[in-house]
């Protein structure tokens, strides 16, 4: 069995968010949660609070046990650009795109 917890429109770049996620993918959620308590990233907090929600729509929703779930699926995925515009040089009007993430975190029970 398997439970899911999405984060939608995460003012966070997705690059930056990747780089967290690809270390806790297919890890034990106990071993997840030590990675991401050790790390001094902005995106950690984020992913940490998804991780956590996915792991109690495990327990609370379907009954796992929480020592036996891993993350089976850890994806980051572009939301939308926040386009800003600021002043470039010789009159020109330059641009700030401010990304977001929607970040998704599955995770199963080791059968």
């Amino acid at each position: 069995m398997e439970a899911r917890a999405i984060a939608k429109t995460l003012r966070i770049s997705p690059i930056k968010a990747r780089l967290v996620v690809d270390l806790i993918r297919g890890k034990n959620v106990s071993e997840a949660k030590v990675i991401l308590n050790n790390m001094n990233k902005k995106p950690t907090r984020l992913v940490k609070k998804v991780l956590d929600s996915a792991t109690a729509n495990a327990v609370n929703n379907n009954g796992a046990d929480e020592n036996a779930l891993y993350v089976k699926e850890a994806r980051v995925d572009a939301g939308p650009v926040m386009k800003r515009g600021m002043f470039d040089s010789r009159g020109r009007i330059g641009h700030k795109d401010k990304r977001t993430s929607h970040i998704v975190i599955t995770v199963a029970s080791r059968d």
